[in-house]
């Protein structure tokens, strides 16, 4: 048992609950946190004495899970070597072997690497490709970006642009942000075949709205946070057959899809596609620390670079990070040297026989799976102060949003305790005090 330090006051969490705001809360009706001491395998410490398993990879990115003895040391020793320099002007070794394994990792002919922030800063950077690609090809009227409803994309103005215009958390900015075109969001259904009405339906959308477009933009296979919405890979193909029929760029956002959650290195490959441009982050260090990159093909590389700026539009100060960099080069080369596809295998398996039982509660609409991902969506809303402390008093950790109580483990869980996560979500579905009736 590691032993517990309890080291922030409650001082200190008043502190907090008044003056730091957490993702999505209010500073007046904070909801409560859980402080944490420290993190060890697939389990989180609070300075209260509870253990909780973690369901959720810290947001997904935590894949090895947490205090990798082999992140950990490349994170000192680059640490002693070069935390950070300019990128501009300048490289070093970290990028330049982060750049050679993402062009290796991602599907072929994506090989121009722009190295950011965070994951939205990788959506914005992608469609700012889009917009000069065609400008670039004498396309100024192109500017706008065809996307799904229920899609999610991230919190920056122009990720934002790009999510459910109603559902997507954004709404209150929509006199804010340009506007862009919806296509009603794909039916659920990993293995569905889609219906001659879903297909003229898409095409009906592309002939209206391709015309002053950039590019299309979605999550492959797996809408996020705007649902845990999982779709047929023949919805996929039809986008990249009609993004090539009307010359518009497809932009795969991976950043939570990525590295192997779905079961395959990206989720694309479901559907044998391949992106023009491929923005990935999340576990890209494997939760570490903020890193992210757009990686577009050399046709579009060439293409920005031969327009009227001679450049990619954007650099951020701390881009190619060298910490950043020589830790996401470790995470790599541990997921690529794991046996991480039968590791998701066996997790999809255990979630796929064990959630499926949630569909005898009347609580329950829907069970969805795929790869490391396991979704309950009840007909509810959740009490989500009250669905925390139920999942904290039970010893793990989980972080539903809306109608989803959804896991997205480390590829490292075993199978005891993917399975005592999977008892606790079916035990707290059958429980009608932590909905929102």
């Amino acid at each position: 048992m590691k032993t517990i330090d309890k080291t922030i006051s409650q001082e200190d969490l008043a502190f907090d609950r008044h003056h730091l705001w957490h993702p999505y809360t209010s500073l007046t009706k904070p909801l409560p946190v859980y402080p944490v001491e420290s993190v060890e395998g697939v389990r989180i410490y609070l300075t209260t004495g509870e253990v909780l398993i973690d369901g959720t990879a810290s947001w997904w990115s935590a894949i090895h899970g947490y205090n990798e003895p082999l992140l950990n040391e490349a994170a000192k020793a680059q640490t002693d070597q070069m935390a950070h320099v300019m990128f501009g002007g300048l490289t070093h070794q970290p990028a330049i072997d982060l750049g050679k394994k993402l062009v290796d990792l991602t599907p072929k002919g994506l090989d121009a690497v722009f190295l950011c922030d965070s994951g939205s800063i990788a959506v914005e950077v992608a469609m700012k490709m889009a917009v000069q690609y065609q400008h670039a090809l004498g396309k100024k009227h192109k500017s706008k970006f065809l996307t799904l409803k229920k899609g999610y994309h991230g919190d920056t103005t122009g990720a934002m642009s790009v999510c459910d215009p109603v559902t997507g958390m954004h709404h209150l900015f929509q006199d804010f942000m340009p506007q862009h075109y919806y296509l009603e969001a794909p039916t659920l259904g990993f293995d569905r075949k889609m219906s001659a009405a879903e297909l003229l339906e898409i095409e009906d959308f592309f002939e209206q709205n391709a015309g002053d477009a950039a590019a299309f933009i979605l999550e492959p296979i797996v809408q996020g946070a705007g649902g845990m919405r999982i779709y047929s890979p023949q919805y996929l193909k039809e986008i990249r057959r009609l993004c090539d029929q009307y010359q518009l760029l497809l932009i795969a956002d991976e950043i939570a899809t990525g590295f192997g959650r779905t079961g395959k290195m990206f989720a694309v490959e479901h559907a044998d596609i391949i992106p023009d441009i491929i923005c990935v982050g999340k576990a890209l260090t494997g939760g570490y620390m903020t890193l992210a990159a757009t990686i577009c093909s050399r046709t579009v590389a060439n293409t920005i670079c031969n327009g009227e700026a001679g450049v990619m539009m954007h650099g951020p100060t701390f881009m190619g990070n060298p910490l950043a960099c020589a830790v996401a080069n470790a995470s790599l080369a541990l997921l690529i040297a794991s046996n991480w596809e039968q590791r998701i295998a066996k997790i999809e398996q255990i979630l796929t026989y064990k959630l499926q039982k949630a569909l005898n509660y009347e609580l329950v609409k829907s069970v969805r799976v795929l790869g490391a991902i396991g979704v309950i969506e009840t007909h509810y809303p959740v009490e989500v102060g009250a669905i925390q402390a139920f999942f904290v008093q039970q010893g793990v950790w989980i972080r539903p949003f809306k109608n989803m109580i959804y896991i997205m483990p480390p590829y490292i869980i075993n199978e005891k305790d993917l399975t005592y996560i999977t008892d606790v979500m079916l035990e707290v579905v059958q429980q009608k005090e932590y909905f929102n009736l």
